[in-house]
């Protein structure tokens, strides 16, 4: 049996919200959130990034202080996305997508090396204005807001594979096979997941979910089968049987979570920083804070996390409209989710990923969209309707 659809009265017409956070505590609570997260992403990201900034003979200051410039505009964003009407993103919903699409084919065309040069082995950035865009990033959020827009409509289709998912797999596999070959497959794992979640909240059947997860077992293991791929899944298998190749990020991890103890070595003590764990200023950053801030600065750093998800399902629980609630739920779980993968990589549960810590790694592009994603939810709170709580 299909879930009965909820009952939440018409968005009505599109209107400029009043000024302020809203009637309710929600959207207040997003961005002390926000705002807390940001100010420790900080610190921590001085610390970690520190030392290596001057091993590049850069300032020490270097990485810090370009994460901050990327929070200003990132946080001019935010408050321009919660002022804005939340259904508008409704009728941008193609566009968005359709641009992201676009960065994520300039980044791959072979002309365009000079405005999209390969980094590390991959082509994930574009250079605009001197700036470095990450299309990627871009296209979770577009992903999110197209899948809530057409969910809406979709939503009584959801019993037939074909006229429920079927257009919804059609668009993702797009996205998800132009962030394959840069190649980013933790990136487009996340793509895939934050679509199964939105349309799952919509009605979705989880049977069908298990028939496509089977037929995508074959193309999962010629991704993970062969290369670094192979050895990330074997170090996480087993850390211990390379310490000093494939496992060694995941060992040194664990060690500088462990030698952080309950209150950790000190803010700017860790030793980890100087050469030992690689990326730590990025793809590891929970780990440095794990060692310099202990268990009581995990336990805050979760708790922040936590409390983001707790507010956000409640502002989707109240949302005034179906599009209100499915955008809710898909902003919410494209912070918390990269969240969760990436302190699971840190704590050996997860392979080695690559996704960076919302708000608190060192990345531009994708602190900018975390805070688009997080204007936008606290632009579904302000314009929650007064009285009793719709229930999801």
């Amino acid at each position: 049996m299909s879930p009965r659809p909820m009952d939440i009265a018409p968005a009505g017409p599109v209107r400029l919200p009043d000024a302020g956070l809203g009637r309710g505590w929600e959207a207040a609570a997003v961005m002390g959130l926000t705002v807390l997260l940001l100010s420790f992403g900080l610190v921590s990201l001085y610390s970690a990034s520190s030392v290596l900034a001057l091993r590049q003979s850069l300032p020490d200051t270097y990485y810090v202080l370009n994460q901050a410039a990327g929070a200003g505009i990132g946080l001019a964003a935010l408050m321009l996305c919660a002022w804005l009407p939340y259904q508008l993103w409704e009728e941008l919903a193609w566009p968005l997508l359709v641009a992201s699409v676009v960065g994520l084919v300039l980044v791959l065309l072979p002309w365009t090396h000079a405005i999209a040069p390969e980094t590390n082995g991959a082509r994930r950035w574009l250079l605009v204005a001197g700036i470095s865009v990450q299309p990627s990033e871009i296209a979770k959020v577009a992903v999110v807001v197209w899948t809530a827009a057409v969910a809406v409509k979709k939503a009584p289709h959801f019993q037939s594979l074909r006229r429920g998912l079927g257009p919804f797999l059609a668009v993702w596999g797009v996205v998800i096979v132009l962030t394959v070959l840069e190649p980013d497959l933790s990136g487009a794992m996340v793509i895939t997941m934050l679509g199964a979640l939105i349309v799952f909240a919509a009605g979705a059947r989880l049977a069908h979910f298990v028939f496509l997860a089977l037929l995508s077992l074959p193309f999962l293991w010629r991704q993970f089968a062969v290369g670094f791929r192979a050895e990330r899944i074997e170090a996480f298998l087993n850390p211990t049987a390379d310490p000093a190749g494939s496992g060694f990020q995941v060992r040194q991890s664990l060690l500088a979570l462990g030698s952080g103890g309950v209150n950790g070595v000190g803010i700017g003590e860790g030793r980890q920083k100087f050469g030992f764990l690689p990326e730590a200023h990025n793809d590891f950053i929970f780990a440095m804070i794990g060692e310099e801030w202990g268990f009581i600065g995990v336990l805050l750093l979760v708790g922040l996390y936590a409390a983001i998800v707790l507010v956000g399902f409640r502002i989707a629980g109240r949302a005034r409209d179906r599009f209100g609630q499915l955008l809710a739920i898909g902003c919410t779980s494209l912070v918390t989710l990269q969240a969760i993968l990436h302190m699971a990589v840190g704590l050996a549960l997860a392979p080695a990923t690559g996704l960076a810590l919302p708000l608190v790694s060192y990345g531009r592009s994708n602190l900018i969209m975390t805070l688009v994603a997080l204007g936008i939810l606290i632009s579904v709170a302000r314009a929650t309707p007064g009285g009793k709580a719709a229930r999801a």
